[in-house]
C-alpha cells in the first residue's frame, strides 16, 4: 500500500499519479476520514490523560480522607471511561475502514513512467534477435496446429479431464518444457538467485501481501469456497504466480543490510481463471487457467532498486538470448501498469504464424513472456517486509521487484513456430539438447485411439 503521510502530506500529487493510472479514487473523502480517524485518536489520548490524572487524584483523596471528594472524582473518573470507549471505539472502526480503502489504492507510478491510457500507449524500448533471425517455412503452421499434427498438444483430452483452458503436454511436448525448466533454472542459478521450491497454495492473508487481493479474487482459484464468499485470512489459494508465496516467505521479517539484494527464483505451476475473447489471440495454449513458470524475486534496498530493475529485466532477456527467439521490450505506461508496480518493462517474444494487426512488420504477433517490475515499498508495506539498514539503526521498508524468467507456455509457442521447418518438424534449439538428451529435432508421435483411425493418422 502506498505511505500513508505522503498521501496527507502530498494529495495533489498523489490525486495526479491516480488520474495518469486511470484510478477511480475518492481521496478527498479517504482524507476526511483520515482528519476524522486522527481528530478521535487525539481525542482518546486526551481523555486517557485526563482519567490518569483524576485517579491520582483519588489516591491522594483517599489518603486525605476526603470521601465526598472522591466519590465524586470516582463519578467523573466512569464517565470519562464510558466516553473513552465510545471514541476509541469509533476510531476503531474507522482504522479498520481506512484500511480497507488503503488497500484498494494502486502504486503511485515513478515518474519516469510514460503516461498513457492503455496498452496502445506502452513505449517500444528495443528489438532483439531480428537482423540475423533463422529462415522459416513458406507458411509457418500456428503452434496449436502443429501440435496436434506431432501429437504433442492435446488440449481436447485436457478439456476433457479439467475443463476448458487446461491442456496435456504428450512426449517430445512434456520432454520440451522440462527441458526449458531445468534450462532456465540452470541459467538464473549463474546469476546468483537461489533456488526455492515453495508450497503451490497461498493464504488470504500472502495474496493481499502482494496485491492479488482484494482486487484480483475473481481471477483466482479459491479452494473450498466461492470466489463471491467472504474468505478469512487463513483461506487458501491456489498460486497465481510464484510471486505471492516467495515474497512473503519474509512477512513480518526483519533483514539486515548485508542480506540484500537477496534474489530468489522458484518454479511452480501457476492458476488463473483468464478471460479473453476467444478466437485465434487466445487459441491454443497463449491463454490458460494453468501454466508453468519460473518466477524471479528481489529484495533490495530502496536506493538500488531501479539500478536492479534495469538488472532483473537483462537477467530475464539472457533466456531468449541464449534460445535463440527474438522479443522486444515495452516500456508500461501509467495506465497499463499492474496494480503494485512502480516501473514495469514487458518482455514480448515474436511468435511468427498468426499475422496480428498490431504484430511486427515480419508478420506474427507479440506474446508476453515476463514483466520486470519494481513494487518500491508497496508490498513491503502490506507484508511488513523490513530490513535494518544498520544495526543501530531502526528497521524500514525494503523494495521488492520480480519478473518471470519464464512463462512457459508461450516460450513452448515461440519455440515450436520459430523453430519450426519445411517438413513440419521442429529443431531443437541448441541451448535446450543437453536437456533432451542430445536429441536435435522433435518429429512428433504416433496418435493413439480409434480417433486416429478417423483421421487416416493409423491403418
Amino acid at each position: 500500500m502506498i505511505d500513508q503521510t505522503t498521501l496527507r502530506e502530498q494529495p495533489d500529487a498523489v490525486r495526479e499519479a491516480l488520474e495518469n493510472r486511470g484510478a477511480d479514487i475518492d481521496l478527498d473523502d479517504l482524507l476526511e476520514t483520515d482528519e476524522r480517524w486522527r481528530e478521535l485518536k487525539a481525542r482518546g489520548d486526551e481523555l486517557r490523560h485526563e482519567r490518569n490524572e483524576i485517579t491520582d487524584r483519588i489516591g491522594e483523596l483517599v489518603a486525605e480522607g476526603k470521601d465526598e471528594e472522591r466519590e465524586e472524582a470516582i463519578a467523573e473518573s466512569k464517565e470519562l471511561k464510558a466516553e473513552i470507549e465510545d471514541v476509541e471505539t469509533e476510531a476503531a472502526d474507522l482504522r479498520d475502514e481506512l484500511d480497507e480503502r488503503l488497500l484498494e489504492i494502486p502504486q503511485l507510478p515513478d515518474e519516469s513512467v510514460p503516461v498513457g491510457e492503455d496498452e496502445d500507449d506502452n513505449v517500444e524500448d528495443r528489438r532483439w534477435g531480428f537482423d540475423d533471425r533463422r529462415d522459416l517455412p513458406d507458411e509457418v503452421v500456428p503452434h496449436y496446429d502443429l501440435g496436434e499434427d506431432l501429437d504433442i498438444i492435446d488440449e481436447a483430452r485436457g478439456a476433457k479431464t479439467t475443463g476448458s483452458g487446461f491442456y496435456f503436454l504428450k512426449g517430445d511436448g512434456a520432454r520440451l518444457e522440462h527441458a526449458l525448466i531445468q534450462f532456465m533454472l540452470d541459467v538464473h542459478r549463474e546469476q546468483d538467485y537461489v533456488d526455492l521450491f515453495p508450497p503451490v497454495p497461498v493464504t488470504s492473508e500472502s495474496m493481499r501481501g502482494t496485491g492479488q487481493l482484494p482486487k484480483f479474487a475473481d481471477d483466482a482459484y479459491r479452494l473450498g469456497g466461492s470466489n463471491e464468499e467472504d474468505y478469512e485470512d487463513e483461506d487458501l489459494w491456489l498460486c497465481p504466480t510464484a510471486e505471492v508465496p516467495v515474497t512473503n516467505m519474509y512477512a513480518d521479517d526483519i533483514l539486515l543490510k548485508d542480506d540484500l539484494p537477496l534474489k530468489h527464483q522458484a518454479y511452480t505451476p501457476n492458476f488463473r481463471r483468464e478471460a479473453g475473447e476467444h478466437g485465434t489471440e487466445t487459441r491454443g495454449i497463449v491463454r490458460v487457467h494453468q501454466f508453468n513458470k519460473v518466477e524471479l524475486v528481489n529484495f533490495v534496498e530502496p536506493e538500488n532498486s531501479y539500478d536492479r530493475l534495469e538488472g532483473l529485466l537483462s537477467e530475464a532477456e539472457e533466456v531468449l538470448q541464449q534460445l535463440g527467439l527474438p522479443y522486444r521490450i515495452l516500456e508500461l505506461c501509467t495506465g497499463d501498469l499492474t496494480f503494485a508496480s512502480a516501473k514495469t518493462y514487458d518482455i514480448e517474444i515474436w511468435a511468427p504464424a498468426d499475422d496480428m494487426d498490431d504484430g511486427p512488420e515480419e508478420g506474427g504477433r507479440w506474446l508476453e513472456v515476463s514483466s520486470a517490475s519494481n513494487f518500491e515499498d508497496f508490498q513491503a508495506r502490506r507484508a511488513g517486509l523490513r530490513y535494518r539498514p544498520e544495526r543501530h539503526e531502526s528497521a524500514d521498508y525494503l523494495h521488492t521487484l520480480n519478473a518471470s524468467g519464464l512463462a512457459l507456455p508461450r516460450v513452448m509457442v515461440a519455440v515450436l513456430e520459430y523453430y519450426q521447418n519445411e517438413d513440419g518438424t521442429v529443431t531443437v534449439p541448441e541451448a535446450l539438447r543437453p536437456y533432451m538428451g542430445g536429441q536435435e529435432v522433435i518429429e512428433g508421435h504416433e496418435k493413439v485411439g480409434e480417433s486416429a483411425l478417423g483421421s487416416g493418422e493409423r491403418e
